[in-house]
């Protein structure tokens, strides 16, 4: 399924695809996706690490990794590095994120070890809106909590260049947004040395897999395609059509 131009509809009907799609991914990583000792729940986060998010805290190096032999179903990067267009590494420094999304815990004390995240209208609204979504995604990068985030809108006069070069602000990368290509798939490694692996997109291309870290050294990939497709049957018709350019 391509790409649709989601600014063709009002946030609402964004707004029902939106949580259709994270909870068609939080199964998919429960149906086996996952190795054995993680799981995913859709959650709502909000103001960073409130008591609202049960022991959310930055995961400790045993809890990530002793559950995590190739075996149970992690991808090793060294073995499989993720086939997108652009990787960055940093030295130490900082990171954070926002709103519903699909949030990975390891079940030996449930704290979040990875979330997706898939933007809004909403977090490009204005200025504090967008400046939230990425103070709080630099602060859960900044953590050591791994981040996916999938931005299907093109930039706009606050984000001129989308949503991760606001993110990643290392001086050296030298990562730009084309006309041909404006949206973006991001996955970020999170930690005292993060890392970017970023896929520009547009309307009209099929979404790929990204992969969604579990620890600096694997991760899984997450079948985006596959559950956008499910979560689009979930969009009235009507919209479909509007979208397709079809009649109403």
């Amino acid at each position: 399924m391509p790409i649709h131009d989601w600014t063709r509809v009002k946030a609402g009907i964004f707004h029902h695809f939106h949580h259709a799609w994270i909870f068609a991914i939080s199964e998919a990583m429960n149906g086996g996706l996952l190795p054995s000792g993680y799981y995913a729940l859709a959650e709502q986060i909000a103001g960073g690490f409130g008591p609202d998010v049960l022991t959310l805290e930055a995961p400790t190096q045993s809890a990530l990794t002793h559950d995590l032999p190739d075996q149970l179903g992690g991808v090793a990067v060294a073995a499989a590095p993720p086939k997108v267009r652009y990787h960055a590494r940093s030295e130490p420094d900082q990171y954070a994120r926002k709103a519903k999304a699909v949030v990975i815990r390891h079940s030996s004390d449930h704290r979040v070890v990875a979330m997706v995240e898939i933007v809004s209208p909403g977090n490009k609204t204005g200025r504090g809106a967008l400046r939230q979504f990425v103070e709080e995604a630099q602060e859960f990068l900044n953590r050591g909590v791994h981040l996916l985030i999938v931005d299907l809108f093109p930039p706009g006069s606050f984000d001129p260049q989308g949503i991760h070069s606001l993110i990643w602000e290392y001086a050296e990368d030298s990562f730009e947004l084309t006309s041909d290509t404006p949206l973006t798939l991001a996955a970020y490694i999170g930690g005292e040395a993060p890392e970017a692996y970023v896929e520009p997109t547009a309307i009209g291309l099929p979404l790929i897999d990204m992969p969604l870290f579990l620890t600096p050294d694997f991760y899984v990939p997450v079948p985006l395609e596959q559950t956008s497709q499910t979560a689009w049957e979930a969009v009235p018709a009507v919209w479909r059509n509007v979208l397709e350019g079809l009649p109403e």
